[in-house]
C-alpha cells in the first residue's frame, strides 16, 4: 500500500512539474486569470504576455517600426521592430515607466555557446553562427522547448511569426552583431544577426517579482500528495 502511494506521489509531482511550468502573473483584475506576465518556474524568470509591447507602447522612444513605414527603412511591414540600440533605450525606457511596477526589464540571455544545442555554423563571407535544434541552455530556446512558438503560443500574445527577437547579448566574435531568436523555425534557430536589423524585444524580469499569496495551486497540489503519502504510510504501520 505504501508502494502505491509512493508511485501516486511520484505521478502528481511530474504533473506539478509539468503544469507549474508557466504560473500567470500581474492578473488586471484583481483575483482575476487576465495575467499580463508568466513566471517561468524552470528558467526563474518572468516574461511579459505581450511578447510585442513595443508595437502599442513605444514609451515614447523614437525609431520603433510602426507598420505603415516608408520603402528603405527597414522595418518590413510589422510593427514594434527596432535596431538593437534602440531596443536597449526602449527597455530603460520602460524601466524609467516602472511598467506594471517593475523597474528590471530586460532583454533575454543568450549563452555562448549554448551547450544544449545540436549545429553550429559560421558561413562565409561575414561570420554568423547559428544553432539549430534542441537549444536548451539559453532563455529564448528554453521557452521554445516547452512547446512555445509562433504557431503554439501557449498562453503569450503577438510572438512574432517571421521576425527574429532580440537577446541581450553581443556575438563574442563580432561585436557589430548580437543574438536573436527565430519563433518560427522547426526546432528554433539562434543567429547573431547585425545590430542594425529590427527585431522583436520581447521583455523578460529575473526572479518572480509578481509573486503571489496564497501560494499558487500547483503548490498546493502538491502539498497535498505530500500529505497523501504521510497518511497512507501511518494506516500501513498502524
Amino acid at each position: 500500500m505504501f508502494r502505491s502511494a509512493a508511485i501516486t506521489l511520484a505521478l502528481c509531482f511530474a504533473t506539478v512539474t509539468a503544469q507549474a511550468a508557466l504560473l500567470g502573473r500581474a492578473a488586471l483584475t484583481p483575483g482575476g486569470t487576465d495575467y499580463q506576465a508568466y513566471y517561468d518556474e524552470l528558467q526563474d524568470i518572468t516574461w511579459l504576455r505581450n511578447a510585442n509591447l513595443a508595437s502599442s507602447n513605444t514609451f515614447g522612444v523614437e525609431g520603433i517600426c510602426q507598420g505603415n513605414d516608408p520603402f528603405g527603412s527597414g522595418c518590413g511591414d510589422f510593427p514594434g521592430g527596432m535596431d538593437w540600440s534602440t531596443a536597449n533605450t526602449w527597455i530603460a525606457a520602460m524601466n524609467s515607466a516602472s511598467y506594471l511596477g517593475a523597474t528590471n526589464w530586460r532583454m533575454p540571455k543568450t549563452v555562448q555557446p549554448d551547450p544544449g544545442c545540436s549545429g553550429i555554423s559560421s558561413p562565409i563571407p561575414r561570420p554568423r553562427q547559428y544553432y539549430g535544434f534542441n537549444c536548451t541552455g539559453s532563455e529564448m530556446p528554453r521557452l521554445f522547448s516547452y512547446g512555445i512558438s509562433w504557431y503554439a503560443p501557449g498562453p503569450f500574445l503577438n510572438i512574432p511569426a517571421y521576425e527574429y527577437v532580440w537577446s541581450q547579448d553581443s556575438y563574442r566574435l563580432n561585436n557589430t552583431d548580437a543574438w536573436a531568436f527565430n519563433f518560427y523555425a522547426v526546432g528554433g534557430f539562434q543567429y547573431a544577426e547585425p545590430k542594425v536589423n529590427k527585431y522583436v524585444v520581447w521583455a523578460v524580469h529575473d526572479g518572480d517579482p509578481f509573486a503571489v499569496v496564497p501560494i499558487p495551486p500547483a503548490v498546493w497540489l502538491f502539498g497535498s500528495a505530500l500529505g497523501v503519502m504521510g497518511w497512507m504510510r501511518r494506516k500501513a504501520t498502524a
